[in-house]
């Protein structure tokens, strides 16, 4: 097993090492920089410029470039922002863990929700509760996830249930413990609601898929001609029979929700990885992006690696391989 993790650990590795080479590629040749605008600005003189320019490497050729950041990687710095005059990863660190925060609960919400459903959908297939439950999906499915976001927003200014914006109200820490994990977990109703609306649906279809693939096999044909109660035939046979995709698909759904999760943030004022992203962009902060998507890289690669063990676990076949 550690072999076999050892191996999976590091195709993320490789993974990790082209996906920084190719974010110093694409910043190398977008036009302009983060000091270019400042050459508008006729307070500053070009010796300034040049001087800073020199301060933070950007005269250098991109090798030089690319193993200094290496090296500040390897502190754990991430590089230079720009922008806010400090190391990259003293603003990236607080915002993935805000990122996660709603992540790691829509994962599991969407899980729990998605699998029985689908089970109870595959085996209501051709009935008239499939259909409703085909048609809801298709319909959740043509939803854009802005569309979505903006939804949320309108549920809570309409209802005035749910704040809006941000983690937490002004004066939540000084009411004690209780009542700033009260308040938190209230303002991640919405935007967790948003992100499981928004996954659930591709995750639900998968399911219910796979549960009939294997309930038309003939193995389950037989049992089902034993007279199995049909609970235990879903359930009890039918889901762990389909698990080894599912599995699969646990590790992708982990990239599928980071995808939403960083438009979600943005929508809702989420102080998490995507308004920081977008606003580095923005702002040609360059470290400071290489270091947000080189986060969601490592979740992605995370999620797959859970995935892995959970193959590992589950599948003999896979043990076998490897």
């Amino acid at each position: 097993m550690i072999r076999y993790l050892a191996r999976r650990a590091g195709h993320g590795l490789l993974m990790l090492f082209g996906v920084s080479i190719l974010l110093f590629l694409l910043f190398q040749a977008a036009p302009g920089d983060f000091l270019s605008e400042m050459k508008m600005n006729s307070q500053i003189s070009p010796e300034t410029i040049t001087m800073l320019r020199a301060q933070y490497g950007l005269d250098q050729p991109l090798p030089e470039r690319y193993w200094r950041w290496l090296k500040s990687s390897a502190r754990g710095d991430f590089g230079y922002s720009f922008a806010y005059n400090t190391p990259a990863s003293t603003l990236l660190w607080p915002r993935a863990r805000n990122t996660l925060l709603l992540s790691v609960p829509a994962l599991l919400i969407s899980w729990l929700i998605a699998v029985p459903l689908g089970v109870l959908a595959a085996g209501w297939k051709g009935r008239w509760a499939d259909r409703l439950f085909s048609g809801g999906t298709s319909a959740l499915l043509a939803l854009p996830d802005v569309l979505i976001a903006l939804l949320a927003l309108l549920v809570a200014l309409k209802t005035g249930m749910f704040p809006v914006g941000g983690m937490t109200s002004i004066n939540a820490q000084d009411q004690g413990t209780w009542a700033w994990l009260r308040d938190l977990g209230w303002h991640m109703v919405l935007p967790v609601a948003a992100l499981v609306v928004g996954s659930l649906t591709i995750i639900l279809r998968h399911v219910r898929a796979s549960v009939i693939e294997v309930l038309e096999s003939s193995y389950m044909r037989a049992a089902e001609g034993h007279g199995l109660p049909r609970f235990k035939l879903l359930f009890g046979y039918a889901l762990p029979a389909a698990a080894n995709p599912l599995i699969s698909l646990f590790g992708l759904s982990v990239a599928m929700l980071l995808s939403v999760s960083l438009l979600i943030e943005v929508v809702m004022s989420w102080p998490g990885i995507g308004p920081l992203l977008l606003e580095s962009i923005l702002a040609r902060d360059l470290f400071v992006v290489i270091g947000a998507v080189m986060l969601s890289t490592v979740f992605l690669i995370a999620g797959n690696l859970l995935g892995d063990v959970l193959l590992y676990a589950f599948d003999p076949r896979i043990r076998r391989q490897a």
